[in-house]
């Protein structure tokens, strides 16, 4: 049976700071089959590469990533699983595209806690800001919010809702069918083959995490 793809998680967390650029040059040079970050939107449209919004819980800096500038952002430092402040400063979308092979799959994971009209906006704003790019090709747009991964569909992007429970797997399956959107991300505690068949006879790819 064939290997299936392997992303970095977080850019490979293991290598360093969560989707730092530690984390990725390590992960690039150990060789992976594609790329998986979290971005969050900025006050003034940017979208920068953070697993938590509110930004106390992974930088040095206060507030929420869509209460503050890019450029805020950018000059706070990554703290690692310690919550020790480190070297790394956080990456936009933009970098990371500039920093990558252009042939190598990157999902994007939206994030906006409890707030699903930022996790729409935020998917509208990368879909907007990729939507001529030669960049868009390898590009696919997952979150826990169906709200940003029915943005994503109706735009054309590849989408993939991240699912966190096991009930009702028929109607999550009719749901991501009926929205356009191409597959499901299953917490690994989660994943059993009879989950699994219910989406792959729909015609949703399935991945974990």
């Amino acid at each position: 049976m064939a290997t299936p793809p392997l992303y970095a998680h977080r850019l490979g967390r293991a290598y360093g700071p969560d989707s730092s650029a530690k984390a990725l040059d390590r992960s690039l040079a150990a060789g992976v089959d594609g790329l998986e970050t979290d971005v969050c939107l900025t006050s003034d449209g940017e979208l920068v590469l953070l697993h938590d919004p509110l930004l106390k819980l992974g930088t040095t800096i206060d507030g929420w990533a869509h209460q503050r500038s890019a450029a805020e952002i950018r000059r706070a430092r990554i703290r690692n699983r310690d919550g020790e402040p480190t070297d790394e400063r956080p990456l936009t979308l933009d970098e990371l595209l500039a920093a990558t092979p252009r042939d190598l799959p990157i999902q994007v994971e939206v994030k906006a806690h409890a707030d699903p009209d930022l996790a729409r906006y935020t998917a509208q704003a990368f879909c907007e800001r990729y939507r001529r790019d030669p960049e868009r090709r390898r590009l696919e747009l997952i979150s826990f919010h169906s709200a940003a991964c029915a943005t994503a569909a109706a735009y054309g992007y590849p989408a993939r809702l991240v699912i966190h429970a096991e009930y009702a797997p028929e109607a999550l399956a009719a749901w991501a069918v009926s929205h356009g959107v191409a597959g499901v991300s299953v917490e690994h505690f989660l994943l059993v083959p009879k989950l699994v068949s219910v989406f792959r006879l729909a015609g949703l790819s399935v991945n974990t995490r």
